[in-house]
């Protein structure tokens, strides 16, 4: 049974967060583990969940919980443990208690085998759309670049349109500090 836990760095399972998070995210992809520390303990906007099957760890789902948006950071299953179903049992319940669209970016797809193809038909079958909009990942350490992405989010096109501004501005200044 899939359950997802807040925690925080001194739970006995963090350093398994920590561990999927560099396994599952190239280092230009995420913080540098300090800060990600700081704001799992310390930022009201930032939540940590650990995604638990029964009691073993399984996932990570990290988010940024703003007023008209929500925005998942990092969302990750073990790679021993992919595509058993457990990634679309977890979004499917995190999706079930927001009560507010949910954005997420995903890389751009390069080939027709990508992985990022995957990844995409994967969100979309949870319920997200690929948004058309020109968007860029801000870095997230100093020297390092700004990265081609694309975003995803729930809800309709209609509803999302006016948001688009608001939401990438609100990203880059609260996320990324651009």
């Amino acid at each position: 049974m899939i359950a997802l836990q807040p925690i925080h760095t001194e739970h006995a399972l963090y350093l398994f967060v920590e561990k999927l998070l560099h396994s599952a995210f190239p280092p230009d992809e995420r913080r540098d583990d300090e800060q990600q520390r700081v704001n799992t303990d310390r930022n009201d906007k930032f939540r940590c969940l650990l995604i638990r099957d029964f009691d073993k760890p399984v996932g990570l789902l990290t988010y940024w919980d703003f007023t008209d948006f929500v925005y998942v950071e990092h969302f990750a299953i073990d790679e021993d443990l992919r595509g058993g179903g457990l990634g679309a049992q977890a979004m499917r319940m995190f999706l079930k208690e927001i009560d507010r669209p949910v954005v997420l970016e995903v890389e751009m797809p390069h080939t027709k085998r990508d992985m990022t193809r995957r990844r995409i038909a994967f969100y979309r079958r949870q319920g997200f759309s690929l948004r058309r909009m020109t968007y860029r990942q801000p870095p997230y350490r100093e020297g390092d670049r700004w990265l081609p992405m694309k975003i995803m989010s729930t809800g309709s096109a209609k509803k999302w349109l006016p948001m688009t501004e608001t939401v990438r501005d609100t990203i880059y200044r609260e996320v990324y500090g651009v």
